[in-house]
């Protein structure tokens, strides 16, 4: 009895002992259940009409610091994946609450399962749970609408709206740029005082220059050097101008000779007195430029209104120009004109060829100049992948799939011996009148309903109908094909060389068969494109991702 007591004493003091680790243990174990995330999902509804939409809710609660990622594209065949909406976030302290929404729809009744989704979180993959959806048929009133045969398919313009929007675009940018460069560099702006000045006749101008210096600051604040640089310039630049004479790079002897010598060949009618003057200035300008002198201020001003008077003297004493030397004046104004608008219009070329090939280099870095090469001149293949894509079912058993142009309804005349083994066969074709481009489906419904298709049969039947029709070198690969929904099929493909339409020419290509059956029917899918084509592989790469086939006839 002791010894009992003994160890129950010692074993309340081992549980006192461990209590606080327990505690913790307890409290861990809390938190931790506390940080486990949570995943809940829901549908709005799970009945619907052909066509309707079912949304489908999965709301994940984990800790702000989980990395979350969520089903994308289409995962939930048989059901088609409409829209994704954005996730919606809410926070509330450490915790986030992820809610993601999912459009989906159907177009074919039945009752279909939406499968398990796997959400990620840090990771490692949680499954939600699956759902069955009903889709219904909408009913038919036979009774009081009446009932009219299918209409034969017929062909329907394509709308060139896109083409025009593109061709007004151009247009516009055309415009602003025509306009821009109209402002910039054709139009006439307004002259300047500069210009105006510029443009007047050398006695003119010299008379107005020599007004404005005179109600200049330049004597008020002591600055003659620039008064006499300025008035010996009007004065030098007048003489060479009007009367023909180098002056402006002439010594003040120099020019002083020089019209000492028109004088006396007669060529200038000027006095001794006026030249004597005219020396006087010049040398006085002499003296201020480079000797520093200092005139008075009324000198200066006298100075100024003698250069005015010889610039009248000369003037009056140049004999009149001819009737040719006033042709040949006009002349040149008319050829300088001439030649001011041959610059301008350079000028608007120059900057056009300038903006359209950077425009071009811009565009041709952004998207590549082999794209932009084809979208300027035009490619078929493109033009297809980049236009309105149709999503179809064609023959029974039906063969759903994607493609940019309606398949056409194909008239296949069986041979005697091939009517006892197939009781219907229904084909689809869309060729491209330029390339090699072609899409087809066939559907065969067999005479005898438990017989199993002869996929090697068909195969070889397929690439002898390549080689009828022209094709050579055919190389042929074999391996399993899985739709979206989990059908599996056989994919054959490879390359050859194939007669290009209407000519004899072969050309390098590439073709996929997709082939599936089941008891008492086959399926398959051809399409034949041309080698080294990116666009047309585009367009085989979404097809082969549409492509849906019933299980069953």
């Amino acid at each position: 009895m002791i010894y009992t007591n003994r160890k129950i004493n010692s074993g309340v003091s081992f549980i006192k002992r461990i209590s606080p680790f327990l505690v913790f243990l307890l409290f861990f174990s809390e938190l931790s259940a506390q940080e486990r995330p949570s995943i809940t999902t829901k549908v709005d509804t799970t009945f619907i009409k052909i066509g309707e939409q079912v949304k489908w809710t999965v709301t994940v609660n984990v800790d702000s610091t989980d990395v979350v990622i969520f089903p994308e594209g289409q995962t939930f065949s048989p059901l088609e994946t409409v829209e994704a909406f954005a996730t919606d976030t809410t926070r509330k302290k450490d915790r986030l609450t992820l809610q993601k929404i999912y459009a989906l729809t159907q177009f074919d009744s039945g009752a279909y399962k939406l499968p398990s989704q796997r959400i990620d979180i840090n990771g490692t993959g949680f499954m939600t749970d699956s759902t069955l959806i009903n889709v219904a048929t909408i009913p038919v009133d036979t009774l009081n609408q009446k009932m009219y045969d299918i209409k034969p398919l017929i062909n329907v313009d394509k709308s060139n709206f896109d083409l025009w929007k593109y061709v007004l675009i151009g247009l516009l940018i055309f415009l602003i740029i025509g306009a821009l460069l109209y402002w910039f560099v054709l139009r006439k702006k307004p002259l300047s005082e500069e210009e105006k000045v510029a443009l007047l006749p050398p006695y003119d101008r010299a008379l107005l220059e020599l007004k404005r210096l005179e109600n200049s600051k330049y004597l008020i604040q002591d600055e003659y050097k620039q008064y006499y640089s300025e008035l010996t310039t009007i004065v030098r630049s007048y003489l060479e101008e009007d009367a023909h004479v180098s002056a402006l790079e002439s010594t003040t002897g120099q020019l002083i000779e020089k019209l000492e010598l028109l004088k006396d060949a007669g060529e200038l009618q000027l006095d001794d007195d006026t030249i004597k003057q005219f020396s006087q200035i010049l040398q006085t300008a002499d003296l201020v430029k480079f000797a520093k002198n200092k005139p008075s201020s009324s000198i200066a001003e006298q100075d100024r209104k003698l250069v005015e008077q010889i610039v009248v003297k000369t003037h009056d004493a140049l004999p009149e120009p001819t009737e040719e030397e006033l042709l040949e004046q006009a002349e040149y104004q008319e050829e300088l004109e001439r030649n001011a608008r041959k610059k301008k219009i350079k000028i608007a070329i120059i900057s056009t060829v300038a903006l359209i090939l950077i425009g071009i280099t811009i565009a041709g870095v952004k998207f590549g100049f082999g794209y932009l090469k084809d979208t300027v001149i035009g490619h078929p293949t493109k033009e297809l992948l980049e236009g309105e894509w149709i999503r179809s079912s064609y023959g029974f058993p039906p063969i759903q799939l994607e493609t940019p142009q309606v398949l056409v309804r194909q008239e296949i005349k069986l041979p005697p011996e091939a009517k006892a083994a197939i009781a219907d066969i229904q084909a689809f074709q869309y060729s491209s009148p330029i390339g090699l481009f072609n899409a087809a489906t066939t559907s065969i419904t067999l005479a005898q309903q438990d017989a199993e298709p002869d996929f090697d049969k068909t195969i070889e039947q397929i690439l002898s109908n390549f080689e009828s029709q022209g094709a050579k070198n055919i190389i042929t690969k074999q391996e399993e094909f899985s739709t979206i929904s989990g059908v599996k099929g056989v994919k054959v493909f490879g390359s050859g060389e194939f007669l290009a339409p209407g000519s004899k020419e072969l050309m390098a290509g590439e073709y996929t068969v997709l082939l599936f059956g089941g008891k008492g029917f086959q399926q398959y899918v051809i399409l034949t494109w041309l080698k080294d084509d990116t666009y047309a592989q585009e367009i085989v790469d979404r097809i082969l991702a549409s492509v849906e086939v019933k299980t069953e006839a």
